[in-house]
């Protein structure tokens, strides 16, 4: 538009006022073409950082951004198309465990995911565990797989939002990471160009969270599922506890073993339940229910009569992968060492430090701490006990999974991550709340 000037927009936002859809379509564009240079662009941050912006423009940003790259049409998949997003945190192995039980009761799941940075490696990173497995496949067979198994899951095309991956590395270096606007419109912009009809968000809070605070995941979760609604996507939200690790494994083949043990039916408790709430709404969006409840039911039966664990055969084998780790996990990557780290008092478990399990994990080797690092996808950690669980002192409260024999600092690290109390603690909630 002729006459606009970035550092009018600038001073703008950094007096309080509202941009305009125009304003804001023209911001990213010559942002994403290299018009706009990056010292402008973070200042503008800053001024989102301070100053906020409305819900509607949120969502002219959100829908900017999806429309500065490729949109994936999943048109010629057959249903409606239901993505989930988690906000991560730690043991998080929701993806490898909801993808199959949804797909299993007839709901399309057409995921794309990226590789991890932190604690453990992204969806992708856990697949590559099982022999052969692999996400580059062609668009054309991604759908035909997704018609025929119900699920596929394919690694990240280069040009999918590409003015969120450059607002992200220069938030990352300008202290606007932790902005609700730039967060919610980033995380939205991605889900909407990879194609969903309908999205099911899983916001973390607690100690191994992106937001610690609750107050700050209920508002996070508000805004991305305003942007849904004002972009015609159904989306809804679950704020679910991240102050201890999810289920009990923290490493990439670790975490396979887990999710194996959840879709039979087996799995931790706190893992099985997350899967099956989030799961519900899935398949209550894709209307395969009529309820919450009933979706529930189709989920847990498909648990129990094997229905789910043949869906995860069928994907791996589809993408190259040996189905047979099912039957025989051990033929997962595996360890050299096992190490456990034992209650030097008797007591109850007061808390297990999320952020800290996370970086006794990365220590090993089980994720990136920059992009180029190789990831060990034997290695991490297996806790035995959750919060609020009795202790006998000298009972193993982990067990490390190490290719080196030395791992002072890693049984240092869990020693201080894990918390006994003489006096019962009682757990905290799995569900905060959910928000439609």
């Amino acid at each position: 538009m002729i006459g606009m000037r970035m550092v009018d927009l600038i001073a703008k936002k950094r007096d309080g006022q509202a941009l305009t859809k125009e304003e804001i379509e023209w911001i990213i564009r010559g942002y994403t073409n290299g018009d706009i240079p990056d010292y402008q662009m973070s200042a503008l941050a800053m001024a989102v950082y301070f100053r906020g912006m409305t819900d509607e423009e949120t969502a002219v940003l959100t829908m900017a951004m999806v429309h500065s790259g490729e949109v994936i049409d999943l048109s010629g998949i057959r249903g409606m198309k239901v993505d989930k997003h988690s906000t991560g945190g730690v043991g998080d192995t929701t993806t490898l465990v909801l993808g199959p039980l949804v797909a299993s009761v007839g709901v399309p799941v057409a995921k794309m995911s990226g590789r991890g940075l932190g604690h453990t490696g992204g969806t992708i990173d856990k697949l590559e565990s099982v022999p052969g497995f692999h996400v580059e496949i062609s668009k054309d067979e991604f759908l035909r797989l997704v018609n025929e198994n119900k699920i596929a899951i394919i690694g990240q095309t280069g040009d999918l939002t590409p003015a969120d991956k450059k607002l992200y590395a220069l938030r990352d270096v300008t202290a606007t990471v932790n902005s609700i606007p730039l967060i919610a419109s980033s995380i939205m912009s991605k889900k909407i160009a990879a194609g969903a009809d309908a999205i099911v968000l899983d916001v973390k809070t607690g100690a191994g969270a992106f937001m610690k605070e609750l107050d700050r995941a209920r508002e996070l979760a508000r805004a991305m599922v305003d942007i849904g609604k004002r972009v015609g996507r159904q989306t809804m939200a679950v704020i679910s506890d991240m102050s201890q690790p999810l289920g009990y494994a923290v490493g990439n083949a670790l975490e396979v073993k887990e999710a194996i043990a959840t879709l039979k039916g087996n799995g931790p408790r706190d893992l099985t339940e997350l899967c099956l709430t989030l799961g519900s709404h899935m398949v209550y969006l894709a209307k395969k229910a009529s309820s919450l409840d009933e979706a529930r039911r189709l989920l847990e039966e498909a648990m129990h009569d094997g229905s789910a664990i043949a869906a995860f055969k069928t994907f791996l084998a589809a993408q190259g992968g040996d189905p047979s780790v099912v039957d025989d996990p051990d033929k997962l990557p595996q360890a050299a060492y096992t190490f456990d780290v034992a209650a030097s008092e008797d007591g109850y478990v007061a808390e297990i430090v999320a952020d800290e399990i996370g970086t006794a994990a990365m220590w090993l080797g089980a994720g990136r701490a920059k992009k180029e690092d190789e990831i060990d996808l034997a290695v991490g950690i297996v806790l035995h006990k959750k919060v609020g669980d009795r202790v006998r002192k000298g009972e193993a409260l982990a067990t490390i999974h190490s290719n080196r024999q030395d791992v002072r600092t890693v049984e240092e690290k869990l020693a201080t991550a894990i918390r006994i109390s003489p006096q019962p603690v009682a757990p905290p909630p799995l569900i905060y709340e959910t928000i439609v």
